[in-house]
């Protein structure tokens, strides 16, 4: 297999800069003369006084003023003349002295030339030394070089990764997955056929679901090298480097065919081009159009499949999704109940349970999670078994985990005061009894009066199923038991708190909802308007202003004031029928704290629901949830309409009172 050439290394500078300092210091000492052996050192004037009295015999005198010589009585000598004074009169007064008188130029010594040069060279030398100390902070020199080759990493068969036997559920994206493999291990199969294998698959869907993990069970599975590769290593500062990195790993994918190229956060450079000049990006659209190039230019026998995964698919350009370069698109959704059942189990492989079947229950618990969502919830319950000294993980820590992430951490040191207290017991014992005696709403799992984050209390229920569908009976008693916690306080206490702050916002966005985009107000009628962005309007300009008149606006206010003001109505008829039982609960929370679902129905005199058997889908059905009929794209989720939890916290399963505004 071929495999990445290795990078070769930068030099080290460091010997460089030593023997730099070395011969600089060399050089320095050897130009301190060493003093000379001479018997007489004399000064100017004493040298003159000396010629006078004819005792000086020769006069060596250099270009630069040093004078030696000896004197008649054979002695040595040596002074310094200043140039500007030996002229002819100073020759004269020596020859008339009987001088014998030389001329020699002054002599440089080899380490005085070789001074002179590093003093010229050491610039340059410092000039050099950086330059090389800024290529290897930016990964040395080769890599400046190398700046246009890609960045994928390759993968073989031999390769030890993930497998699709670690990715659970989702059988129906793990068959299109597995038809790649197909494709490239029997053609022939195809061919015979008349079918040509898919230039690329897209996979979307939303953070957490295992695109990624996807795409490393296929390179667990398939026999054919696997080049990996993030969208954002093609973008640079240089306009030209990431089209080259995108030719590069193309040419390389055709070296090693047929191969697989994954392309991860493929919206990094695959976003929608736009003409205005303001928003145009030179480097991202040559990489884009040059992406464009090599999937429309390839050979279709060659065998190269490209892989990507994006979050956003909706911001990819057109010519980028056309068939015949991404041929299929494949959504990969939120898990429903059995696929978070069995998400679950393989997270929860390796680690000791206290009990098995509790997973069947923390699946029905957490509608909305993604996979990533489920491998913290698993990992927050280990820690908690860890902290504790315990190396089983119990349904308490399960129940803490889930506890944790959706509402934060509990606050047993909380200080409130007695009445306030009672508030709160009274608010969550509101949402639990409505909830308990409501035909459609979710069933309740636990109230509690213990702070955790920013709420004081919380009353959770814990679904019968997955919904796909809510109808309006669903809907109505859900707002029912948002705005229960309210009634109740009105209730006992004859007038409100500010503890039902969050529950009337979600209420509220709820109430919005089911009037301007369910269709559910008989005045406004079956008229949708999309409250999620931007409309887009037949010519494609994005109108950002409302798309309807004053009239209707206040329409709209009105109905949703009625939804809202009829469910209070609902809600406090039910709190008076069951008054008893409202205090009952109130009195229990006030002393345990903490009460499971069981009790609350056995105060209402009511059987606890169970869980309802969901028809099994088959393969077609599942086709259709991974091509769009999926709630989660067509606004019936609760994911996008508000009632999940894990998103905009609508869903009566964690109402509560906000702790902020009944400390205000």
């Amino acid at each position: 297999m071929n495999r990445p050439e290795p990078t070769p290394k930068t030099p080290r500078i460091g010997w460089l800069v030593w023997l730099t300092t070395g011969v600089v210091l060399v050089a320095v000492f050897a130009t301190i003369d060493a003093p000379r052996d001479v018997d007489h050192d004399y000064g100017y004037s004493e040298f003159l006084a000396q010629i006078d009295a004819g005792t000086i015999a020769t006069a060596d005198i250099e270009s630069d003023g040093a004078t030696s010589g000896e004197l008649t009585d054979g002695s040595s000598y040596e002074t310094r003349i200043p140039v500007e004074l030996s002229g002819e009169e100073l020759l004269a007064r020596l020859e008339d002295a009987g001088v014998e008188i030389e001329s020699s130029p002054t002599e440089e010594s080899l380490t005085s030339t070789i001074l002179g040069w590093m003093l010229a060279l050491l610039p340059i030398a410092i000039l050099i030394g950086f330059f090389v100390w800024i290529a290897r902070r930016s990964g040395g020199v080769a890599s400046s070089l190398s700046m246009g080759r890609s960045k994928a990493s390759v993968f073989d068969a031999d390769h030890p990764t993930t497998t699709f036997a670690d990715v659970a559920g989702y059988e129906a994206v793990k068959g299109e997955i597995r038809e790649i493999v197909d494709f490239l291990s029997d053609p022939e199969r195809y061919q015979v056929a008349g079918a040509i294998a898919p230039r690329g698959v897209l996979m979307t869907g939303p953070p957490g679901t295992g695109k990624t993990l996807m795409a490393r069970a296929l390179a667990g599975e398939v026999g054919v090298p696997f080049l990996s590769v993030t969208g954002s290593s093609f973008v640079e500062m240089f306009v030209g480097v990431g089209a080259s990195r995108v030719r590069d790993l193309f040419a390389e994918a055709k070296k090693l065919a047929p191969a697989i190229i994954f392309v991860d956060e493929i919206d990094a450079i695959g976003q929608r081009r736009h003409s205005g000049s303001m928003l145009a990006n030179d480097e991202r659209e040559q990489t884009l159009n040059q992406l464009l190039a090599e999937m429309d230019g390839f050979d279709t026998r060659a065998g190269i499949i490209v892989l990507a995964a994006t979050n956003r698919a909706e911001l990819l350009d057109a010519a980028l999704l056309r068939p015949g370069r991404f041929d299929r698109q494949v959504t990969i959704p939120l898990p429903n109940q059995t696929e978070r059942d069995a998400i679950l189990r393989v997270h929860c492989r390796g680690k000791r349970i206290a009990d098995d079947d509790h997973l069947s229950t923390v699946a029905r618990q957490t509608p909305g999670f993604s996979g990533a969502d489920l491998a913290n919830l698993v990992n927050e319950a280990a820690i908690r078994a860890a902290r504790d000294q315990r190396s089983t993980i119990s349904d308490d820590d399960f129940d803490a985990a889930y506890d944790r992430i959706l509402l934060g951490q509990r606050d047993r040191s909380h200080v409130l005061l007695p009445e306030e207290r009672k508030a709160v017991a009274a608010h969550e014992a509101g949402h639990a009894i409505v909830a308990a005696l409501s035909t459609a709403a979710d069933p309740v799992h636990k109230v509690t009066i213990l702070p955790a984050g920013d709420s004081l209390g919380s009353t959770q229920q814990l679904p019968e199923h997955d919904r796909h569908l809510y109808s309006e009976q669903y809907l109505y008693d859900t707002l029912a038991v948002q705005v229960g916690g309210r009634a109740a306080e009105q209730l006992l206490f004859g007038s409100a708190s500010t503890g039902a702050a969050n529950d009337l916002a979600v209420a509220t966005a709820m109430a919005t909802k089911m009037v301007k985009e369910y269709g559910l107000s008989p005045r406004l009628g079956p008229i949708s308007y999309p409250t999620g962005g931007a409309m887009h309007l037949p010519d494609d300009q994005p109108h950002l202003g409302r798309p309807y008149a004053e009239a209707t606006q206040r329409v709209v206010d009105e109905e949703v004031s009625r939804i809202l003001n009829d469910a209070l109505d609902r809600a406090t008829r039910t709190l008076e029928d069951a008054r008893r039982e409202l205090e009952a609960l109130t009195e229990l929370l006030l002393h345990d704290e903490t009460v499971d679902g069981p009790t609350v129905y056995g105060l209402v005199k009511r059987r606890t629901p169970s869980p309802r058997p969901q028809v099994l889908q088959d393969e077609s059905h599942r086709e259709a949830r991974t091509t769009g009929a999926d709630p989660s794209t067509t606004g019936a989720d609760p994911s996008t309409t508000g009632a999940d939890p894990s998103t905009t916290g609508a869903d009566p399963s964690t109402t509560g009172a906000d702790a902020r505004a009944v400390r205000g």
